[in-house]
């Protein structure tokens, strides 16, 4: 059987891993080992929902630079295809 420590320190891993800075990671690894998973679950909620909207603003910005890429070739006279065959 896996000893708590040994528990606690994959816990806190895949929080880690996650993205989750040093407090957030070590409070989300007590609570589950205290039996609080909803408390838990509320903080890596919290934590999901900032990282989809940081992958939403980062999309945004990619569609935003394709739209220019576009742009750019089109008043070329050349699709981006085409200019990026043509190097």
């Amino acid at each position: 059987m896996a000893k708590a420590s040994d528990r606690y320190d994959v816990i806190f891993q895949n929080l880690s891993d996650a993205g989750c800075d040093l407090e957030t990671s070590e409070r989300c690894t007590e609570l589950i080992l205290a039996g609080k998973c909803e408390q838990a679950l509320a903080l890596i909620r919290f934590r999901k929902k900032r990282l989809l909207e940081e992958i939403h603003k980062n999309q945004k910005q990619v569609d935003s630079l394709d739209f220019l890429v576009y742009t750019l070739g089109k008043s070329e006279g050349k699709s981006t295809y085409q200019s990026k065959k043509g190097r």
